[in-house]
């Protein structure tokens, strides 16, 4: 693949700070709960859709 093709991964402030909440009723880790935080970010979002596409789509993963 090339990597002048790739797009840059979003840079986060070093001090941001998440305000995330778990889902009420149902058991849910701080993890889980950061990250479906963080998900809600469109350029997250856009990035990590775009590594498990790259991921997905490696041939060098069949061998």
């Amino acid at each position: 693949m090339d990597s002048s093709k790739v797009d840059k991964s979003p840079v986060l402030a070093a001090d941001h700070k998440w305000k995330f909440a778990k889902r009420k009723g149902i058991y849910e880790s701080d993890v889980t709960a950061l990250v479906r935080c963080m998900l809600e970010d469109e350029a997250i979002q856009k990035d990590q859709r775009a590594a498990w596409e790259r991921w997905r789509n490696d041939p060098s993963s069949l061998k």
